[in-house]
């Protein structure tokens, strides 16, 4: 016991809070009367005083009877992941928690044993709890056993019934059905999406798991609910707080005061036919130094949202709790309201615009020789398209760009040749991959799949933003500001060494023991291009880097090769970007809007957030890219495909269907009639009997059999093929074959 009561009275209702307060263990009302020397009568008026108190919300009783304050937490119960502090730290809070009151700060205590991994998101535990202070309310979480994590939302399609429904979840990670009871279905109806919550079930109930409805989306064969699958199942937010929009409405128009005048400069915009935003402007021009012969001074213009999204106002709260824009074939999730990302942030032609522009001086092979930011007000001159720019270059101008050809577009064209010329001497990785775009109808429906075709145009406007990055990445070191870095960095060990084991499969070598860099990677694909083997190649190379991250420390970018990079040309859609205009703001002192105190200490925790957000958008949009290609090949079940395979597995190949680029599995089981093993070397599966092979980067003829327009799956059976096979590991199929076999002599092998 923590206490030992003293008094000689009866306890008053004071009494009893400080000794529960103080007290270490579970108390009981008999505890108590024990502890207050309480007898006969007596215990009558202690259990009158203490039904007093629980109805005036003083106390509170758990399971077993046992007393605790009203503000304290059960000293044992189920808590859940909630993040990370600007410490580092793991918190965690109540899965339960309806009450208007704070939250309790719940710090996860060390597992210095061991016992159990590091918690996640979406991860649950049953822990004991240990009050460090009462104000705010503090507790320190000892973790007794992890849950099964019980999932926060239910995306699911809703099948009506008469007392109810049920619904049947479309989660890949979650194929459970859950009943609806009649007072939960909220009016949805059959055949429709609809977002749900668990419900919690008393412990003696059996039968289906059970859910209310939250949200109707619509119905689920409708074309436009494909995105919001995609939306919902990743828990990507996409509806703005009311004070969120407010704040973006109230927005108004810069003035000059305090920025350079760049109004009169042919700024222009270059964007996709089908841009929802106009974040960044380029221009350039013959410098006009005679120290600088052949030369080039370029300027690059980007929106200065930095201006309208202040340090933790509302919109910066929801913008870094987004993190950046989601894009999808029918519609954007943007990271800021519509009245900035695509009003007063968007550099819209003939209308002023608060700017942050960098002006970038470069010699005649590419090389910075200087750079200077600015705060400004531009004008936009003109927004065309890549191909109509393409169209410009190669000598057939509309006439909306025949003006702009000479004065605008072949300086910008010059000074992307001479930065090309920097780029070849610095040799970045080089990977040829195929992008394919979806094109839609006005009903959302699947159109056509087509390669998006790659022009100078685009490379033209890739080179100044690369260039500006690197501007912004230096002059912020240079500055001793900390800064959002762009981190990519060299390949793992142990992925360069199952490189190096398939490249010895096709008679190539990569070298150990050498300084990795992207000219090493980009040897090997030379040597595969226009080769049976280069897509294969590709592919395997980029599996073995790194993914890319945001951090405040510099590790480098090995893709592009570059020692500093840092986000800076589009804070429309990246907060990364919105952090390193801040931090330029208050390195050269250009207004008071400029990177806080409070953010340079949460550098770290913002970009492991914002890093998180960023896979996030992109498995949602890849999972929407597979959606929209299973409805698209849902007519065409049945039919015969030319097919590429781009993945080996122990369970099946997946093969990627040409020319429309939709991935689907070919099981194990529809192979051949033959015991495979999985090559991990070679990227291959091998028959046993027949050594029949089939490897990364074959083409095959295959048949698809099942298009699945809800979960985006694909699955696919070879063209004359049997079903039959199982597949052995590699290392299992080895063993298997060093031993005899009955009737032979010992040493001969299978």
């Amino acid at each position: 016991m923590a206490h030992q009561n003293k008094i000689d009275r009866f306890p008053t209702s004071d009494d009893i809070l400080a000794f529960l307060r103080e007290s270490g263990s579970k108390i009981t009302k008999r505890e108590l009367a024990r502890a207050f020397h309480i007898k006969g009568p007596d215990k009558v008026q202690l259990k009158k005083l203490l039904r007093e108190m629980l109805n005036d919300g003083l106390i509170a009783q758990d399971a077993g009877r046992a007393l605790r304050p009203a503000d304290r937490l059960p000293g044992v119960q189920v808590l859940e992941f909630a993040g990370l502090d600007k410490h580092g730290d793991a918190l965690m809070r109540p899965v339960k928690w309806d009450r208007k009151a704070e939250m309790p700060i719940i710090y996860l205590s060390e597992d210095k044993r061991k016992k159990h991994p590091a918690l996640g998101p979406g991860d649950r535990a049953l822990a004991r709890l240990i009050p460090i202070k009462d104000s705010p309310p503090t507790y320190r979480a000892q973790i007794l056993k992890l849950l099964k994590a019980s999932p926060r939302s239910i995306l699911g399609v809703f099948h009506g019934g008469e007392n109810g429904g049920r619904i049947h979840s479309i989660d890949k990670k979650n194929r459970d059905d859950y009943w609806v009871d009649r007072d939960d279905v909220r009016g949805a109806v059959e055949g429709e999406l609809v977002t749900a919550e668990p419900v919690l079930r008393r412990r003696r109930d059996s039968g289906p798991k059970r859910a209310r409805v939250r949200e109707r989306l619509g119905d689920v064969s409708d074309a436009r609910s494909i995105s919001m699958i995609a939306i919902h199942a990743h828990d990507i937010p996409y509806e703005f707080p009311e004070e969120v929009l407010q704040a973006a409405d109230g927005a108004k128009p810069v003035t000059l005061e305090g920025r350079v005048d760049l109004r009169d400069i042919p700024l222009i915009t270059i964007d996709p036919v089908d841009a929802r935003d106009h974040d960044d402007a380029i221009w350039a021009e013959p410098d006009s130094d005679p120290k600088n012969p052949g030369g080039w001074h370029a300027i690059v213009a980007i929106a200065d949202v930095a201006h309208y999204v202040r340090p933790d106002s509302p919109l910066d709260r929801e913008a870094v709790k987004r993190g950046n824009s989601c894009y999808f074939p029918d519609r954007v999730v943007p990271m800021l309201p519509e009245a900035l990302s695509a009003g007063l942030c968007s550099l819209k032609p003939g209308e002023d615009r608060a700017c942050m522009a960098v002006h970038l001086w470069f010699d005649a092979t590419g090389n910075k020789i200087r750079h200077k930011f600015v705060r400004g007000l531009m004008k936009s001159h003109a927004n065309i398209t890549y191909a109509r720019v393409q169209s410009a270059l190669d000598g057939q101008p509309d006439d909306e760009a025949a003006p702009l050809l000479e004065p605008v577009l072949k300086p910008l064209y010059g000074t992307f040749k001479a930065l090309m010329t920097a780029r070849e001497k610095r040799e970045p990785l080089d990977l040829d991959l195929p992008e394919r775009k979806i094109e839609l109808d006005q009903e959302g429906h699947v159109r056509g799949i087509a390669l998006r075709e790659r022009y100078d145009a685009h490379r033209i406007v890739e080179e100044f933003m690369i260039a500006a990055n690197v501007a912004a990445a230096e002059e912020l070191e240079q500055k001793r500001t900390p800064a959002m870095y762009r981190v990519h960095e060299e390949p793992p060990l142990d992925k360069l060494e199952n490189l190096r084991e398939f490249l010895s499969t096709l008679d190539m070598k990569l070298t150990k023991g050498t300084v990795m860099m992207p000219r090493l990677f980009n040897g090997i694909l030379s040597k595969v291009r226009e080769t049976a083997h280069e897509q294969m190649v590709n592919q395997v190379v980029l599996r073995s880097q790194t993914q890319a991250y945001y951090s405040p420390e510099n590790q480098g970018h090995f893709g592009l090769a570059l020692s500093k990079y840092a986000h800076f040309t589009s804070p429309i859609r990246r907060y990364s970007d919105l952090l390193v205009h801040r931090g330029l703001v208050r390195a050269l002192r250009l207004g008071e809007d400029g990177l806080t105190d409070a953010e340079v200490e949460d550098m770290d925790t913002i970009g492991e957030q914002i890093s998180g957000t960023e896979r996030r958008a992109m498995a949602a949009e890849r999972d929407s890219t597979d959606r929209y290609m299973a409805s698209y090949l849902a007519d065409h079940v049945g039919d015969q495909f030319i097919g590429r395979v781009t993945g080996v597995t122990r369970f099946g190949l997946f093969v990627e269907l040409e020319p429309s680029g939709g991935d689907g599995l070919i099981p194990i089981s529809e192979i051949g009639n033959d015991y495979y093993y999985h090559d991990e070397a070679k990227h291959a599966l091998v028959g046993e009997k027949t050594g029949e092979t089939y490897k990364l980067g074959d083409k095959l003829d295959v048949r698809l059999t099942e298009a699945n327009r809800l979960t985006g799956g694909l699955k696919l059976e070879l063209a004359g093929k049997k079903n039959g096979p199982r597949v052995r590991d590699i290392k299992y199929a080895n063993r298997r074959a060093r031993r005899p076999s009955p009737g032979k002599s010992k040493g001969k092998r299978r």
